[in-house]
């Protein structure tokens, strides 16, 4: 049975918060407050965070750049559910095209 600490794991786990979070009537949540701004908020904060992201990554300062890369994460994953897209859509597509790849390197 997978760690439920582990990296992977804890993906999940906070994507699936991100989804429990999306129609929460909850006061305090960031989370579903953001998604109450709807998809073009969401996209903006993605869009702010992978700036942070180019700035902390140009400065070498890595752990401003393991936070900000953090912040766009989470960003990240509001956006993709807010589509309704999800964290397994995107790991299928990795899974593809890491295939294609193997197989063009192999022909």
């Amino acid at each position: 049975m997978p760690n439920s600490n582990s990296p992977d794991n804890l993906l999940k786990q906070l994507f699936q918060l991100v989804e429990e979070r999306k129609n929460s009537e909850l006061k305090n949540s960031y989370t579903a407050a953001l998604f109450k701004k709807g998809k073009h908020r969401i996209a903006q904060k993605v869009g702010e965070e992978a700036v942070e992201v180019v700035i902390a990554a140009i400065k070498g300062n890595k752990q401003e750049l393991i936070d900000e890369a953090s912040d766009l994460v989470f960003h990240l994953f509001v956006l993709l559910s807010d589509a309704g897209v999800t964290l397994d859509d995107i790991i299928i597509e990795l899974q593809k095209r890491r295939m294609k790849r193997d197989n063009d390197r192999d022909n």
